[in-house]
């Protein structure tokens, strides 16, 4: 199963990107976005069936069947980069209230394969190949809370124009490579600047590493899921 490159990411809450429709009607675009629409391009549905794929991933892999990433319709057949974050649902004793935990993130950059694919693909290895976590197990999966962000094409963007809450960060240099979703300087109240630095940190390069010609790249992410009543 081809598969490209697989990317950690520390991630939670974030509201889905939205952007405005051109005049005329037709779609407009831009150096990062790639097409703009007047809400979120998901439909509810669709929506609802990539996450119910990201839970039928994991459980497939553990009850040892196949399943099909055949996409259902052209939409979910279009190349998407796109990141699965698991969250583990525990309920505090002797509370009617429960927390989540982080227990897996991986994700694809590039659009390589359809976003159907992409999904089922992120939320098998969140669940089974991120080094940070043991595997989840049988009894977790029922307890699983998952959050998907799909991603537009990454795009070189001058450092003063990356839009805190608007932008994810891919930086390179010499070899390395760090991401960082849109949602992380906003749950981190991080500036424009800290997110650059952080995003270095990523790649285990020097923080001041984007000042220095480093690549710098942002992209939009739509994030949906059910952690938080997503």
């Amino acid at each position: 199963m081809p598969m490209s490159p697989l990317q950690h990411n520390s991630t939670s809450e974030s509201a889905a990107w939205e952007v405005n429709k051109s005049e005329g009607g037709k779609p407009a675009t831009d150096a990062v976005s790639g097409p703009k629409f007047s809400g979120p391009e998901f439909s509810h549905e669709e929506r609802t069936l990539l996450l119910r794929l990201a839970h039928d991933s994991i459980s497939s892999a553990l009850q040892h069947r196949e399943i099909s990433l055949d996409p259902p319709t052209p939409h979910l057949a279009e190349p998407r980069g796109a990141f699965t974050s698991l969250y583990l649902r525990k309920n505090l004793s002797g509370q009617d209230q429960h927390r989540e935990e982080l227990r897996g993130c991986v994700g694809y950059i590039l659009p390589t394969c359809s976003v159907f694919r992409a999904v089922a693909e992120t939320a098998r290895a969140a669940a089974f190949d991120d080094n940070r976590f043991p595997p989840v197990t049988m009894e977790e999966a029922p307890h699983l809370e998952i959050e998907l962000s799909i991603l537009s094409p990454a795009q070189p963007l001058p450092a003063d124009e990356i839009v805190v809450g608007r932008h994810g960060l891919l930086i390179s240099w010499h070899g390395r490579r760090g991401l960082l979703l849109p949602q992380v300087p906003v749950e981190r109240a991080w500036d424009r600047t800290a997110f650059l630095q952080q995003t270095c940190r990523k790649a285990g390069l020097p923080l001041d590493a984007w000042q220095k010609g480093a690549t710098i790249e942002a992209f939009t992410a739509e994030v949906f899921g059910e952690k938080s009543g997503r």
